[in-house]
């Protein structure tokens, strides 16, 4: 509602609608709402990708702009003049059918309403991401609807609050309210759903109900991916991916790699790689000196860096594209050919053959007994067993394998056997 304050007096303006202003929903709301979008989505950053977009087969409805947000989150935004009967369920279908939409395809999308070259689409999109020219890009599955009209029904409000509750909808109900005052018409907006005082919360709780959904589906169906990695003769078996990814750089930097060359070779996430303290600084001074970050960092004592006067952490949250980002550091190094890995399946801890017992032990160390002696060197027997067995002694690359991954292969073979 809103007030003149003319001295000591408050009066009340008076409403209007779009209508009796004489304002179209399309050729007059909805372009300035695209030109202006950041007004209907505060605090994410939104760019507009499209308008009356409806490329899809069967359907002859179209969004009234579909948008991108800086978290690469396809965004539906239904605009209404008036009264937003139903709306909901519109955005609904147009989430649903755009839902597999590739980068490409948002590409194709943006270049034909800009009339411009595909390349030029992509190099303005990455623009808006941050992403570099050879950056793989990825939409996420998530969709997000904006819903904006001057005026919500009971029953639409009441759908997008439970829809939103289930944990698995991020639906925002905008409401612009026209004003005519002294030849100008004003715009009141106000972001109803969430409020804007309860949205951190909204957001959180959403995410945390995906989070407890993914790990009720992922425990029962999908297995941890773990990594044995060889560098030199130091065998780590068992690594997550953020693991070997802290491994690989400890050896990099060992090598004389500096941070910031690491950090430029990751141009997708230069400034979520790293973070740096001056002097030897404890876990509790990190988190002092960056109170607003969700620190996915290294920050026990071990898994610290100190270089050139600085505490560096490195970043533990690695997904997707962690074997990119594993070889990309490999090429850091001064021979890459040092270093392999693959994936951990459940390794052997013992196998018997011809009166050979070979054990691996919790360190990955190797040991060989012939009828109740133990015999070293252990690299020589396992070679001699390697060739009874058919067993390759070298990795892809050519290199000879190590002591801990032959005796792994040997294992492994006797007890196929």
């Amino acid at each position: 509602m809103l007030f003149d304050m003319t001295g000591t007096s408050l009066s009340k303006v008076s409403t209007d609608s779009f209508g009796a202003l004489g304002l179209r929903e399309r050729d007059d709301i909805q372009k300035a709402v695209a030109a202006n979008i950041e007004a209907i989505t505060p605090g994410v950053r939104t760019m507009v990708l499209a308008e009356e977009f409806g490329n899809w087969d069967g359907a002859n409805r179209r969004i009234d702009l579909l948008c991108l947000d800086e978290e690469k989150n396809l965004v539906v935004v239904e605009l209404k003049r008036d009264k937003g009967a139903h709306m909901d369920l519109q955005a609904l279908r147009y989430a649903g059918m755009i839902s597999t939409m590739r980068f490409d395809q948002a590409v194709d999308a943006h270049a034909k309403h800009m009339d411009w070259s595909c390349e030029d689409s992509e190099k303005a999109i990455r623009q808006f991401l941050k992403a570099e020219e050879d950056d793989l890009i990825a939409l996420s599955d998530t969709v997000r609807i904006v819903l904006a009209s001057a005026n919500f029904s009971p029953e639409l409000t009441t759908a997008v609050l439970w829809l939103n509750k289930q944990g698995k909808m991020d639906i925002r109900c905008v409401q612009m309210q026209p004003y005519a005052v002294d030849g100008k018409i004003l715009l009141d907006v106000q972001q109803l759903i969430p409020l804007p005082q309860a949205q951190a919360y909204t957001v959180a709780l959403r995410e945390k109900t995906v989070d407890q959904e993914r790990a009720r589906i992922g425990t029962a169906v999908r297995p941890r991916v773990l990594f044995n990695l060889t560098i030199r003769d130091a065998f780590y078996p068992n690594l997550t991916r953020g693991g070997l990814m802290l491994v690989l750089v400890r050896e990099a930097l060992g090598q004389g790699v500096t941070p910031e060359t690491i950090i430029e070779s990751f141009p997708w996430r230069r400034d979520k790689l790293f973070l740096s303290a001056p002097g030897e600084a404890s876990e509790s001074e990190f988190r002092a000196l960056y109170p607003n970050r969700d620190l996915k960092f290294f920050l026990d004592d071990s898994d610290k860096f100190i270089v050139n006067g600085k505490t560096y952490v490195f970043a533990s949250n690695w997904g997707e594209h962690t074997l990119r980002a594993a070889n990309i550091v490999k090429g850091l190094l001064r021979d890459p050919d040092d270093v392999c890995w693959e994936q951990a399946k459940d390794l052997p801890k013992e196998a018997v053959y011809d009166g050979y017992v070979i054990r691996r032990q919790e360190n990955g160390a190797i040991e060989v007994e012939h009828d109740g002696r133990q015999l070293t060197p252990v690299i020589g027997v396992l070679r001699e067993l390697a060739v009874q067995l058919s067993v390759s002694t070298r990795y892809a690359s050519g290199a000879e394998l190590n002591t801990q991954n032959l005796g792994v292969a040997v294992m492994t073979a006797i007890n196929s056997l």
